[in-house]
């Protein structure tokens, strides 16, 4: 099932997408029972598919990316996370740090994973159980904040409000039974700039599950980006960042195409 989350003039509300192209208004909880019913709705503004409630990030988890940062394989998941409300709606901008200005903001298309139950401690022959789903992502960096403004910790640089584009819908997880057999790429300025599979990872999608979930509650609404493959901005020669007015496209095979237009931060 393809759901989406879309604005209306009651708030937001979710539908199913029909292979007729029409869309079916979804009732009930989305992480306990929900029921498509039988009323077509026109869909309205499209929102991120869900509201995070945690954005966890596995970074350096391609093989072909961990060489081009020059970066040894991890023997464990990289982890860090992304304050849930730098997450943008799909054809929302992605905005340039102006506040804390940045000068090298890169693209990272990323599959994203969105966890259904509350679970700790899960099996890796167990974890796509707990999955509801997945969609695009864009883990938006700011290199200079990440390398050298934040101590350290990539947080700084890779949680600027709009860094977090997801979407466009939320695919169920029955529809895509191993999410590690997927077409995934960056389009930029109508360039493809990231071409490759999700087979390439280091650490699978139950590989990630298992690790975030040992001894650590994960809750329905939980976000996990699986991390990017190689072709990033900072690794070209020269470099490439986004800047205000490029438009950036994520494509996932099975998904879709999350697109947002770039600008500067308003202040």
């Amino acid at each position: 099932m393809k759901i989406i989350r879309h604005l209306t003039p009651a708030g937001p509300a979710y539908a199913s997408l029909q292979p007729d192209g029409s869309a079916r208004e979804i009732t009930g909880d989305l992480y306990g029972d929900f029921h498509v019913t039988d009323r077509v709705v026109t869909p309205g503004k499209l929102l991120t598919p869900v509201v995070p409630v945690y954005l966890p990030c596995i970074g350096l988890n391609y093989k072909r990316h961990a060489a081009e940062s020059n970066s040894p394989t991890p023997p464990h998941p990289v982890l860090f996370v992304k304050n849930p409300a730098c997450a943008q709606n799909p054809g929302d901008p992605i905005e340039i740090p102006v506040k804390l200005p940045s000068t090298s903001v890169d693209y990272e298309c990323e599959l994203a994973v969105v966890m259904g139950r509350r679970c700790k401690n899960v099996s890796r022959a167990d974890a796509l159980n707990y999955v509801l789903g997945y969609t695009c992502a864009n883990d938006v960096s700011a290199r200079d904040w990440q390398r050298n403004g934040g101590g350290g910790q990539w947080c700084r640089g890779k949680t600027f409000d709009t860094f977090a584009p997801l979407g466009p819908v939320l695919v169920t997880r029955d529809e895509i039974p191993n999410p590690n057999a997927l077409r995934i790429r960056t389009i930029l300025n109508g360039d493809t700039l990231q071409d490759w599979n999700t087979d390439d990872m280091i650490f699978d999608v139950p590989a990630i599950i298992e690790f975030l979930s040992a001894s650590t509650t994960l809750l329905p609404g939980t976000v996990i980006l699986t991390g990017t493959p190689h072709g990033v901005g900072f690794a070209r020669t020269p470099p490439i960042w986004l800047k205000a007015g490029d438009t950036v496209s994520i494509e996932i095979e099975k998904i879709g195409t999350l697109t947002n237009p770039v600008i500067n931060e308003p202040v």
